[in-house]
């Protein structure tokens, strides 16, 4: 009797210890299998595809385009919208002495971070190149003159600017093979004086 007791007791016993095993298993790969998943699902949450990049900006190059229309005055310089491009007797070099107010009223004609390009209407490319302002952009140069434009000069085609003098210097219209035009417009605007910025005038004359 005692024997099958004794039987009985070992045979639940070990019953009992096959179930806290397989319990204890049971949680060991679960948990096994949480802490598996938990790095794939942090991965698959912050995961950027690695066709998907930031856009990026690649720096292309201004060209400045040169170009000459006819007009009254000639077959003059104009910059790729069509407004008329000045010279200013004060640069005697490369460089461009028009700076603050006068550059206000007298911007460079073209900045480019490239070559410049000869347009329509005769330009020589050869006689094209750039000069380097104070503030490090690069100004279009033609025929070692540096181009200008003027704020007087509301839309394409405006001469304005022809014959004022303003900042010490006259300001002439361009032509093709890189020398001022020194012809007066049929209607002559009135000269600023030295050091005044000339502004637009009353009556425009145009092309």
């Amino acid at each position: 009797m005692r024997s099958n007791i004794r039987t009985a007791t070992a045979v639940a016993a070990a019953v009992l210890c096959a179930a806290a095993l397989a319990g204890c298993s049971d949680n060991g790969d679960s948990g096994s299998a949480s802490r598996a998943d938990s790095p794939a699902d942090v991965a698959a949450a912050t995961h950027t595809p690695s066709g998907t990049t930031s856009p990026s900006v690649s720096a292309s190059d201004d060209v400045g385009t040169i170009s000459a229309r006819s007009g009254p005055l000639g077959t003059i310089l104009v910059d790729d919208k069509g407004r008329t491009l000045y010279l200013f007797e004060a640069d005697t070099t490369k460089e461009s002495t028009c700076k603050d107010g006068c550059a206000k009223a007298w911007p460079p004609g073209l900045v480019t971070t490239g070559a410049p390009k000869a347009g329509t209407g005769g330009v020589k490319a050869n006689l094209l190149s750039t000069t380097t302002r104070s503030d490090g952009t690069k100004q279009v140069t033609y025929n070692n003159h540096p181009l200008y434009r003027f704020e007087g000069d509301k839309k394409p085609g405006e001469i304005n600017g022809q014959g004022l003098t303003a900042f010490g210097a006259k300001w002439y219209v361009v032509d093709s093979a890189g020398k001022a035009v020194t012809t007066p417009v049929s209607s002559t605007s009135p000269s600023a004086s030295p050091g005044e910025s000339a502004g637009p005038t009353a009556s425009s004359s145009e092309y």
